[in-house]
């Protein structure tokens, strides 16, 4: 393994030679060179960067040094506002930001962050590469002033509406039950909500057969709480467009109109048929206030019979279960997840600050991360570590040409390998790249399979609403109404699903979204919208 990872390095070491061809460096450099950054970390992992495989590789092919400061990631939101508004302590890079269109235009307005675009353009190969292969990538990280403010994380699993995103809270059911229960899986919510009777009603059978400690929970989720969210049920009332976007209550129909989910008469019926649920204790009274630690221990003690997450093993097992259908109610759609048609990305990911001393050289070994035997490493984790698990063995792929293989995941926790080996930031996975430079992975390659063959059928909807980089002025009225405007129908959510709701409620619920702006709201939208199709 050690003979394996000096090969790699010296082959990495030979293509940052040849990829700084543009620029005055040559990696790795003949004397080392230091700058310093900040990132932030996941609780219970690795808090000091360069002790990370992926780092130290890193070092020794480019003779870089990073001097890190870190930031647990549970308190990053709090803590990086106050470490990007003092100039004294301001490190040089900000790796794994995260940051959000507004932040990314207030440090930019403040002159706390630089504009990238030239140095893109003049010393990094690997990302200008990835833009000429998927242009649309830096249209969505230009602002309406033709600047990039920062180095996105991209990560292209599948396209349109075969991406990996389109459906972010994908709804489990738990087959064990049902074929226990001789029960056909639901195609319908009629059908769906027998189920769900029916492991309430056989709730002792079920405990004994499957030797479950405490109560039978027919179905759980967290409202309001992206991924596990269950309003992907609701898509088959009214005319089908269902309320998948949790964050802005959005959708886009065929004629390409901006329109609020939560003015839809498919959303009062089918909040009212979700109320039905709940009066018939089919639904956990948990679900609209507990935290995940919660979510998860109930489901791993296999106490649920329907579930909503990214992953059914984040909550459960992989056995046993399966992604439930598409509901017939009124009519049969899903409407994909908005902005998923790219698949993965996130435009504020990385940012060079006003202090860096030597931007060019900070943004040549930024570009480093672009490579694409490199993104896949920094995306999901590397090989040759010292511990028990590896994510990836180094192979060959069809040419002959050293690719990353997936290795096998067995019993361990996707999300806690990945944590404790990859480091995230700025990187770029494309589609063309798989089978090439690094393989599926497998929790991808059966996710992809479950979107394609069981979601992308039922799809109608022919788009969503896209990634747009909005002016600073509209950025921020949308901003300040969307904080209202969420509350306000999260918030009817929860209620009505669990008290039921009236011809009055719903009449002033109508006239409090016109009252927060919901007329201007769809306004701004509609004009980013049309912009796009213009182009």
């Amino acid at each position: 393994m050690k003979t394996i990872a000096k090969i790699l390095v010296l082959c990495l070491c030979l293509a940052l030679t040849a990829s700084l061809a543009l620029a005055d460096y040559t990696f790795p450099l003949e004397k080392t060179a230091t700058f310093t950054a900040l990132t932030n970390f996941p609780v219970g992992t690795e808090s000091n960067p360069n002790n990370r495989t992926i780092f130290k590789r890193l070092e020794e092919a480019t003779n870089v040094h990073v001097e890190w400061r870190t930031i647990q990631s549970d308190q990053w939101g709090e803590k990086i506002t106050l470490e990007m508004s003092n100039a004294k302590t301001l490190p040089e890079l900000v790796f794994n930001a995260g940051f959000g269109d507004t932040q990314l235009q207030r440090y930019a307005k403040q002159g706390a962050i630089i504009p990238l675009e030239s140095y893109i353009d003049s010393c990094m190969p690997n990302l200008s590469k990835v833009f000429e292969e998927a242009p649309e990538y830096r249209t969505m990280c230009t602002d309406v002033n033709g600047h990039i403010w920062a180095f996105p994380w991209i990560e292209q699993l599948g396209y349109e509406k075969t991406a990996i995103q389109t459906v972010s809270n994908m709804p489990f059911i738990n087959v064990a039950w049902l074929n226990f229960l001789g029960i056909e899986m639901p195609t319908t919510v009629d059908e769906f909500e027998a189920a769900l009777i029916a492991f309430r009603d056989n709730a002792d059978k079920l405990k004994a057969e499957f030797k479950i400690d405490g109560s039978i929970i027919p179905m759980s989720f967290i409202m309001n709480d992206g991924s596990q969210d269950p309003y992907i049920l609701i898509n088959g009332f009214g005319e089908g467009y269902g309320d998948v976007d949790n964050g802005r209550h959005i959708a886009v129909t065929n004629d390409k109109k901006v329109i609020s989910t939560a003015t839809q008469e498919g959303f009062r019926k089918g909040t009212e048929w979700m109320h039905k649920l709940y009066t018939e204790g089919l639904i956990d009274p948990e679900a609209f206030t507990q935290e995940w630690s919660t979510y998860v221990a109930k489901g791993k003690s296999g106490r649920y019979g329907v579930c909503f997450s990214w992953d059914v093993a984040n909550i459960a097992t992989l056995e046993g279960w399966a992604p439930l259908p598409v509901l017939t109610a009124d009519v049969r759609n899903l409407t994909p997840q908005n902005t998923s048609y790219t698949s993965g990305f996130d435009r504020g990911r990385c940012v060079v600050t006003a202090t860096c001393k030597n931007p060019e050289l900070v943004c040549a070994w930024i570009d480093q991360m672009y490579d694409p035997m490199q993104s896949p490493q920094n995306n999901w984790g590397t090989y040759g570590e010292d511990d028990d698990f590896d994510i990836f063995v180094m192979g060959t792929n069809d040419a002959g040409e050293p690719m990353l293989r997936h290795a096998p995941l067995g019993d361990a926790s996707p999300v806690e390998v990945r944590e404790a080996e990859s480091v995230n930031g700025p990187l770029a996975i494309l589609d063309s790249y798989y089978g090439v430079y690094v393989t599926l992975p497998d929790d991808a390659a059966y996710r992809l399979d479950w979107i394609k063959d069981i979601y992308t059928p039922d799809m109608n909807n022919e788009y969503v609403y896209p990634n747009v980089f909005m002016n600073e002025n509209d950025n921020k009225e949308c901003s300040n109404l969307s904080a209202d405007l969420t509350k306000c129908i999260n918030t009817a959510k929860s209620n009505w699903v669990m008290n039921g709701l009236t011809d009055a409620d719903w009449n002033q619920f109508q006239n409090d979204l016109k009252a927060y702006g919901l007329d201007k709201y769809l306004e701004i939208h509609q004009k980013y919208l049309d912009a796009f199709f213009a182009e």
